[in-house]
């Protein structure tokens, strides 16, 4: 994008994000429910398309690009981006990478126009940090595919209009090297989803469990045609990938929000008729957490760099999203902390970003999943033993 217009761009959303969506964090928390009127100005916006090609209807972001507009939607609750992340990020990147020219032209313009949802089938009771052991299956019954199986914890599932299901298809090859992917309409018989689940936070973001039972669709519903056929794993690694980095930039966006809540509130708040901002051991902490929110900056736009570059398309986007896990987690304590009792309280911002920053050190790979695949790719054979 031509840079005055992507500066344009990222001022119209600090905007969008500062004056209408940070005045209702506490309601959308409250109520777990992103407004009506917030949803359809993102559509207006752009936002569920943002790193969808131009092409079809997206506005082509580059992975660079699009980690400086996750810094300015990381300001906000995490349930915001989440509501257009999926077509944007691992949904909508199934059929970008995946997908034949037809799939492309029929779901992609719907998808970056917000018309429709996607959500990423993926994760399964058993099948969670390691999608290679996913269980649910699908079969060829005459000219149609059949899959059963259940997923878990899938974001926007209750408001999807079509699945992006990962399935066993060959049972006999090797974990990684038999899965496919289908589309799967919301809707179709046999498709079913469950309540939407009561989480720690993230409110107003919604995740399910789906379940298929026989649920039946056309040959043509499996992504890339028969040249898709058992390469949905290497298409949903691609995909996270990607969504490691972006998610990656989003929690540099809520570290500043708690530095700054941080600092506001160290600079209005009196112990002992003295500013608590005086005291030196508050000053360390404030000084921490800006110090880890300047180093996460830097990294996520060097993964971002590397990334649109293809220099670094897996070890990069997995340090960038270890680092930046744990760096917004320890920021928002140290803004707990600082905010003393206040900020155990509901209502009090920190004391929801704290929630909020708890589940990036779980999902799109855990903390642990990012250790080993970095210390697999740089020890090679050595690490097999």
């Amino acid at each position: 994008m031509d840079a005055a217009d992507f500066s344009a761009v990222l001022s119209e959303v600090r905007r969008f994000v500062r004056d209408r969506v940070v005045p209702l964090e506490a309601e959308i928390d409250e109520t777990d429910e992103m407004p009506a009127d917030i949803r359809e100005a993102a559509k207006k916006m752009g936002l569920f398309g943002f790193a969808l090609p131009e092409e079809y209807g997206g506005l082509g972001l580059s992975m660079l690009e699009e980690a400086q507009l996750m810094f300015e939607l990381g300001y906000t609750t995490p349930s915001l981006r989440s509501m257009f992340g999926t077509n944007n990020g691992i949904a909508g990147h199934v059929l970008m990478v995946g997908g034949t020219e037809e799939q492309k032209a029929h779901w992609l313009p719907r998808i970056a126009s917000g018309d429709v949802l996607a959500s990423f089938a993926l994760t399964e009771p058993e099948a969670g940090s390691d999608p290679s052991t996913l269980t649910t299956r699908a079969h060829l019954e005459g000219d149609e595919w059949v899959i059963n199986g259940a997923k878990r914890y899938i974001t926007n599932a209750p408001l999807a209009d079509v699945f992006m299901v990962f399935a066993r298809t060959d049972p006999d090859a090797p974990r990684t090297r038999g899965i496919s992917t289908f589309l799967v309409p919301a809707g179709t018989p046999g498709l079913t989803v469950a309540p939407k689940d009561h989480k720690m936070g993230q409110f107003g973001a919604w995740t399910a469990d789906v379940f298929f039972d026989d649920v039946r669709v056309p040959a043509s519903a499996l992504v890339g045609g028969e040249d898709g056929l058992n390469r949905g794993f290497g298409t949903a690694m691609g995909c996270i990938a990607h969504g490691r980095v972006h998610i990656s930039a989003l929690m540099v966006g809520m570290a500043e929000r708690l530095v700054d809540e941080s600092v506001a509130y160290a600079s209005a708040r009196k112990q002992s008729g003295k500013l608590i901002g005086s005291f030196q051991l508050v000053q360390g902490l404030i000084a921490d957490s800006q110090t880890d929110y300047y180093a996460g900056r830097a990294t996520v736009l060097e993964a971002a760099r590397a990334f649109d570059a293809g220099t670094d398309t897996k070890i990069g986007p997995s340090c960038t999203k270890y680092f930046a896990s744990e760096m917004v987690w320890r920021v928002a304590d140290r803004a707990v902390q600082i905010h003393g009792g206040a900020g155990y309280m509901r209502g009090v911002a920190v004391e929801r970003f704290y929630r909020d920053a708890r589940l990036f050190r779980i999902y799109e790979g855990t903390s642990q999943i990012q250790q080993v695949i970095i210390a697999k790719a740089l020890l090679g054979e050595a690490a097999r033993g």
